[in-house]
């Protein structure tokens, strides 16, 4: 266990939440080790309906920590004799909690306050949803510090602005706010500061109140589309709509339509 990650869950809507405040949310190694562990266990808890990522203290996550690599410190916590066959290892195994909030089937959001800087970027962009402030402000930042990024950032960017404003944003890191963001694409919406937590909220209880074995067909369909031929995806949508449709879910989604109701999913 440890204070620099925050776990909270009520009503089917599990938050963490990265807590140094006063580091901006950097990433430490307690923090990264238990974001790798929260991430398949909240997959894989029925209870959990949504997950969201957010930081404390008006921060997002300013990503690695720059100050200890200055200082001398290996990623990770790792020796500075460490050869790069262990940083590889280690950091891959880290990196793994990208995948899981992309790939897990039940909807991620991250919530945005502010800053939003490298592999606390990348972290964000590996979510489903994303909402901002206005006024957060986001930088790849990779470039700044003389690394090539981290936390699966190039995979992600590319597929919400396309690849030239990728590589823009990568190579010249520079800094964009929450409003910029949303209008390339990078943010589902942005919002003034004030209104962040209430319309974050909103969002989070809309998506925990949808149908999990539809959402997480949803998902696989979106995850598989990057690579699969049409044939192939039409294969994929055959199957989950024939599946979803002999759900419990399904027939009273259909009885609450027939009658003007607004159904309750139970994941059945």
């Amino acid at each position: 266990m440890t204070d620099h990650l925050l776990e909270t869950f009520e009503d089917g809507i599990a938050t963490l939440t990265m807590n140094r405040p006063e580091a901006r949310n950097a990433l430490s190694v307690e923090m990264q080790i238990a974001l790798k562990d929260a991430a398949p266990r909240l997959a894989n808890d029925p209870k959990v309906r949504v997950v969201v990522l957010t930081g404390a203290g008006g921060a997002f996550c300013s990503g690695g920590d720059v100050k200890g690599f200055a200082a001398g410190r290996a990623s990770g916590g790792l020796s500075q004799e460490s050869t790069l066959e262990e940083r590889v290892t280690d950091l891959r195994a880290r990196m793994d909690v990208s995948r899981w909030m992309h790939e897990m089937p039940k909807p991620t959001l991250a919530v945005i306050p502010g800053a939003a800087a490298g592999a606390g970027f990348s972290l964000a962009l590996s979510c489903d949803l994303r909402i901002a402030a206005d006024e957060a402000k986001m930088t790849t930042a990779f470039a700044k510090v003389g690394v090539s990024g981290d936390y699966g950032g190039s995979w992600f960017l590319p597929r919400l602005v396309g690849e030239a404003k990728a590589r823009e944003l990568y190579l010249f890191s520079d800094v964009i706010t929450g409003a910029e963001a949303a209008r390339l694409g990078i943010v589902n919406r942005s919002v003034p500061r004030a209104e962040l937590a209430e319309a974050a909220q909103a969002w989070a209880r809309k998506l925990a109140a949808l149908p999990p074995i539809a959402v997480a067909y949803m998902k696989d369909y979106f995850r598989a589309s990057a690579h699969a031929s049409l044939g192939d995806q039409l294969d994929r949508e055959a199957l989950g709509q024939s599946r979803t449709m002999m759900t419990e879910d399904h027939k009273a989604a259909a009885r609450a339509f027939v009658e003007g109701t607004t159904p309750v999913f139970q994941g059945r």
